[in-house]
């Protein structure tokens, strides 16, 4: 048995803050990668498994979903923090039965979950039944079919909830949805729900598919690229080196956000000399809006365009494109024009020189990129933002034209490919007819839970089991007591996963951990080696192939794991062909591609260098799939966030030493905070209004319409640029402040960027 991880949790009194860095990458990055990998995985195992992520015949990193470059890869094609999440889950640390047995849920229960993520890969199926205190061992055939049985005994196929993560592979996502649709229900919870959903909203109604447009060569095509809300040099670091790229070609970046990042201010390329001595400054421009700001800078540039092409008609507003194309643009073009400045101003804590001076850069340039991430999804009005951006591509033409589009960069690797293979509680019509089609079932049509709507349901008790696939559902949902005590109710909840998280310790009456091969795995199904296929940020789809060998022979791929719980469920009669499915992964390539739009010839495609890009009307051929069959210039009323007296708005963020909600360490080096994670980094200005000095201690008490108070004790008050008015803090720690009902308009994601908090003396 391999060692367990650290015995000592986090000491939030061992917290020191530094000067943040103003340099992203570097020396540093490859030393920290290197040091954390060999912890986990030893020398010999980080060389063979390092030298094969993001390669053509190698595994698609765990991390994010940024693109690989077209052609030439380099030799170490990943990030520091890609390089984490490959040593997380190839570590050689194990949670064992006798681990379990050692170990109460209790006793888990009081451990935070960067210590419980540090022991190790679960090697065994687990179940905790009611009475128990500790989980127990379970052979595989009895945990189908104890879930079997509870499916079975539900009043309706309603009451299971299905929740899936990001890094689910493209077979394993278009199973799981066959699975659940068979079962007959559209419940299909995901972590979209949480982050990009506002993207798909808002880009389904202007220009009719929920992806972005651009490819990762567009890039090095443009001459203004746009990063709103958005930190690539912790999140997505390999996007700094296209942007990077980008730069050396001439284009110009300008940086929208509230904190300055590290890795768009200055970045060092480790795989080129110059950065091992200097590095590039990402940022021509750094416009540091105001939390919930961006809607009023986009419509403000709006109007300063069409001021522009009055000043000199024809040069700015692209009227062919827009004429041939566009819907709504003379509605448009009025509502714009009458947006008052003061409160654009009083919105975005912008000067009226940075807006003219955007809207210029906007006017001349050919090209334009606009990327953009949480920062604009998680607000209130996320979907309205993210409209109002696209409204000024349209404007200038700049959908289905190379180097220019829409760019929201997804956070987990393959949340895209999971919606394209049909998880999505409310997939049309058409799907789920060639569906039926295929496999001789009948698919329900009534609109299934999301992510919050499950949540409620949970809590009201019209949900009663839940199963999720992968992901660490408590720590990444927003109202955490509501939550948990939500989960608690269940008379069964399911995890399919390959570390210990929260969500094995927040349980029903009864529990199953079900322990999964990761991406970098090897994957033997009678003695023939598997292939998975993910989706990209930009739509590539390609082939992702692991190695290593298990650490455990009662490890069972994801694939696997669904199709003998299917066969536990329905019975070796039932149409789907699950038993052939579960030894054969090319058998399911081939009904995908007859299923999923844009997949047609799917085994042959997948299997060329580098794969294979989905189709896109937009940026293809510049058609627009919408009820108008054009471009839809969007109208909304300007909503922004003025904070109350003596209140601030807080926004939750990552640190550098996490991905999600996995905590890899307990630094944040680029913002000066080592050794904990229990900050909130407000405006020096703003702390002494309050009557504060930099490193008290305080409680963050958040402010919502139904009274009650959510409250998260002995945070350290850290002096930060931030905009007055705005703090930031660190999830899953804060999510308890962040009310389930507090949700985007129309697209339900939570709104984890736009909570009013209050400051109070630590009682803790």
């Amino acid at each position: 048995m391999h060692r367990n991880g650290p015995a000592r949790d986090i000491d939030e009194s061992r917290l020191s803050v530094t000067p943040p860095k103003e340099q992203a990458a570097g020396v540093t990055a490859v030393a920290v990668a290197l040091k954390r990998s060999m912890e986990e995985m030893g020398v010999l195992r980080t060389a063979r498994t390092l030298s094969r992520v993001n390669q053509v015949h190698g595994f698609d990193c765990p991390g994010c979903a940024w693109p690989e470059p077209t052609g030439h890869r380099r030799p170490a094609e990943f990030c520091e923090n890609g390089a984490k999440a490959v040593a997380e889950e190839a570590t050689l640390r194990t949670v064992t039965p006798e681990f379990f047995a050692a170990h109460s849920v209790a006793d888990l229960a009081d451990k935070s979950g960067y210590w419980l993520g540090q022991q190790g890969r679960l090697t065994h199926p687990m179940v905790l039944r009611p009475g128990d205190t500790h989980y127990s061992p379970i052979a595989w055939d009895d945990a189908y079919q104890l879930i079997a049985d509870q499916l079975r005994a539900l009043a309706t196929p309603d009451e299971a909830v299905f929740y899936t993560s990001g890094r689910t592979s493209n077979e394993t996502a278009f199973l799981y949805q066959l699975l659940i649709r068979s079962f007959g229900t559209n419940n299909l919870p995901d972590c979209s729900n949480m982050c990009h959903e506002s993207s798909g909203t808002a880009l389904s109604s202007s220009i009719g598919i929920g992806k972005g447009s651009v490819t990762i060569d567009d890039f090095q095509a443009a001459d203004l690229i746009i990063v709103a809300g958005q930190n690539p040099g912790t999140n997505h670091p390999r996007m700094l080196s296209a942007l990077a790229g980008a730069k050396a070609k001439g284009a110009r970046i300008i940086a929208v956000n509230p904190l300055p990042e590290t890795g768009l201010l200055g970045f060092r390329d480790p795989q080129t000399v110059k950065g091992f001595t200097s590095g590039v400054a990402i940022a021509d421009d750094f416009l540091q809006i105001r939390l919930g700001g961006d809607m009023a800078l986009f419509q403000a540039l709006g109007r300063l365009l069409f001021e522009a092409e009055d000043r000199a008609p024809g040069t700015v507003v692209d009227r062919e494109f827009v004429d041939a194309h566009c819907a709504g643009f003379a509605e448009y073009e009025k509502s714009v024009r009458s947006v008052d400045f003061a409160t654009v101003l009083a919105a975005t804590g912008l000067t009226r020189a940075e807006l003219d001076h955007t809207a210029e850069l906007f006017a001349r340039s050919k090209k334009i990129i606009i990327c953009w991430a949480m920062g604009l999804t998680q607000q209130a009005h996320g979907v309205a933002t993210i409209e109002e951006a696209t409204n000024l591509l349209l404007l200038r033409g700049m959908i289905g034209k190379p180097g220019a589009g829409v760019c929201p960069v997804r956070g987990h690797s393959n949340v895209q490919g999971d919606r394209t293979m049909g998880i999505w509680e409310k997939m049309p019509d058409a799907f789920l007819d060639a569906l039926d089609a295929e496999f001789g079932i009948t698919s329900p049509r009534e609109h299934g839970f999301d992510t919050v709507e499950a949540i409620r349901a949970m809590r009201d008790g019209r949900a009663k089991v839940f199963l999720g696939m992968g992901g660490n559902f408590v720590s990444a949902t927003p109202d955490t007591t509501v939550t948990e005590a939500a989960l608690r109710g269940c008379d069964l909840t399911v995890q399919i996963s390959t570390k210990l998280n929260r969500s094995h310790v927040v349980h029903g009456r009864t529990a199953l951990i079900l322990p999964t091969l990761g991406r970098t795995d090897e994957d033997l199904r009678d003695g023939v080696k598997q292939q998975v296929s993910v989706e990209d940020s930009m739509s590539m789809v390609h082939l992702s192939t692991g190695r290593l060998k298990p650490v455990s022979d009662q490890l069972r791929s994801e694939v696997a794991i669904v199709c003998e719980l299917a066969l536990a469920v329905f019975g070796a009669g039932h149409s789907v062909p699950w038993a052939r499915f579960a030894r054969d992964y090319d058998a399911i390539r081939d009904v995908i591609s007859r299923v999923v739009p844009g997949c047609a010839d799917y085994n042959a495609k997948v299997r060329q260098r580098g794969g294979f890009q989905l189709p896109h009307p937009p940026r293809d051929r510049r058609e627009f799939h919408t009820a108008t069959g054009k471009a839809n210039f969007a109208i909304n009323d300007l909503t922004w966030l003025p904070v109350p007296e003596d209140r601030l708005i807080l926004q939750t963020l990552r640190s550098h030493d996490q991905y999600n909600t996995t905590i890899y360490g307990l630094d944040d080096r680029y913002r000066g905070v080592h050794g904990g994670r229990k900050v909130v980094l407000v405006h020096p200005d703003d702390i002494a209004a309050f009557g504060y000095t930099d490193g008290d201690l305080v409680d963050v008490v958040s402010e919502w319409t139904d009274g009650v108070e959510r409250r998260v004790e002995g945070f350290r008050l850290v002096s930060y640029p931030t905009p007055r008015g705005n703090a930031a803090a660190y999830y899953p720690e804060t999510n308890p402040l962040v009310p389930l009902d507090h949700v985007a308009a129309r697209s339900n994601t939570p709104v984890s960027k736009a909570v009013t908090v209050r400051l109070e003396p630590s009682r803790s």
